[in-house]
């Protein structure tokens, strides 16, 4: 009987704390797939939106880019994102900043060849006025 108890008020605790991270997860959740959707379909207005002035934006070259250069190469289709699928994602928010990782896999047109691409990426978001905004973005190739 104790066993039955103590299994029963471990799940309860389990609940409750699964209850209290997730509406704040979904939000971040929910800027990841805005900001996914956003890089297959660039929109200028929702990029401003979604990236932080201060962006560090880290691709598997090395090269490391701004908020404008991002936001350019998207719009101008220099990068033509035409399938990204995210996969294996994990969020873990600390205080008014998130960090997310997956694995992400799509199509990229770059100079006219398509691209199979295979990252590992860590994003980092902040929660700026209320919204959750990329700060900075890291991958690496797999």
């Amino acid at each position: 009987m104790r066993i039955i108890i103590a299994l029963l008020s471990i799940c309860l605790l389990l609940q409750f704390s699964v209850q209290a991270q997730s509406k704040e997860e979904k939000r971040v959740a929910a800027a990841v797939e805005t900001y996914r959707a956003v890089l297959v379909n660039p929109d200028k207005v929702v990029l401003e939106k979604v990236l932080a002035e201060e962006l560090s934006y880290g691709h598997p070259s090395g090269e490391v880019e701004g908020k404008t250069t991002v936001i350019e190469q998207l719009v101008s289709g220099s990068t033509d994102w035409l399938t990204i699928d995210l996969r294996n994602q994990t969020i873990q928010i600390a205080g008014k900043t998130a960090l997310v990782r997956h694995r992400l896999a799509g199509k990229l047109n770059a100079s006219e060849n398509l691209e199979k691409v295979n990252l590992h990426v860590l994003l980092v978001w902040q929660k700026h006025r209320g919204q959750w905004q990329l700060l900075a973005r890291q991958a690496v190739k797999i």
